[in-house]
């Protein structure tokens, strides 16, 4: 996989954490991302998840993703209207980002949780990070084999 090509006009040389942000950095991008390691991978499971995400949106954030190759998706096999998204190896990568930014959330931000995020926090109790961020990330690659063959 080749890298992306960050090109802008207003500058010579750019800071990692800008570039990341102007590619990612939107409301809903890494909630995508974040929705398909939790299973979600057909348009009408991300347009229904908690944070209500509009169709026209997603459509965009879908076709941005798919552009950068974080993610990809498939014909499903018996409805060939339904698009079946998953992540690329790319978008595999993201999930320390996700990782970390939950983290911080949790230990910085005062806030109603959900029942996954509960779960998820009692786990950064008993797991090191290295093994809460492998397990993620080989869950999903198995997933991935099992759903998509490869």
């Amino acid at each position: 996989m080749n890298k992306i090509n960050y090109t802008h006009s207003d500058a010579e040389a750019f800071c990692a954490c800008k570039v990341s942000l102007d590619l990612l950095g939107d409301r809903w991008s890494l909630i995508i991302v974040r929705d398909l390691f939790r299973g979600k991978n057909t348009f009408s499971q991300f347009l229904n998840n908690d944070e209500q995400i509009s169709s026209n949106i997603l459509v965009d954030r879908l076709k941005k993703l798919r552009s950068l190759e974080v993610i990809n998706y498939k014909r499903n096999i018996r409805d060939k209207k339904i698009k079946e998204y998953y992540l690329t190896d790319r978008g595999i990568d993201l999930y320390p980002i996700i990782y970390e930014l939950q983290f911080w959330t949790l230990n910085n931000v005062s806030f109603n949780e959900t029942k996954n995020t509960k779960a998820w926090g009692k786990s950064l109790k008993i797991e090191p990070k290295e093994a809460i961020i492998e397990t993620y990330q080989k869950n999903y690659k198995k997933i991935r084999a099992d759903k998509f063959g490869f």
